[in-house]
């Protein structure tokens, strides 16, 4: 029978590794678009939107998108209800301490958040407004 020993593993490769996880880190953004009194409100996010670091030029892009469509689909707004959707963005730098939501887009009413703090745990909860 073999024994197989624990292998014994570089520190340098640890080191690097350890960056790499802290690049990786992804940021949860919950949004809440409220309640409407209009009926046929249509919402939806593009690709081109980000966290934009207040302290640096980084911003972390869009990764996934959840219960809300990616233009140039619409969703449809459920009449007089706050409206929830879930966004997945890159890591922001391990030094940001504030960043802005903000949907960059080729016309008017891209959604915008400014100065959001940062907290430990990179889940946020929002809520945005045309």
């Amino acid at each position: 029978m073999e024994v197989i020993s624990k292998p014994i593993i570089a520190k340098e490769i640890l080191e690097a590794l350890q960056t790499k996880i802290e690049e990786e880190k992804q940021v949860i953004v919950h949004c809440c678009f409220p309640a409407s009194p209009f009926l046929g409100n249509l919402i939806r996010i593009w690709n081109t939107t980000y966290l934009v670091d207040n302290s640096s030029s980084h911003k972390s892009k869009l990764i996934h998108a959840e219960n809300i469509t990616i233009y140039p689909n619409w969703t449809v707004v459920p009449f007089m209800k706050d409206f929830w959707f879930t966004l997945v963005f890159s890591g922001l730098p391990k030094d940001c301490t504030s960043f802005d939501f903000k949907e960059i887009i080729p016309e008017e009413g891209g959604f915008f958040v400014k100065s959001i703090k940062r907290n430990s745990s990179d889940i946020y909860r929002i809520k945005i407004s045309e």
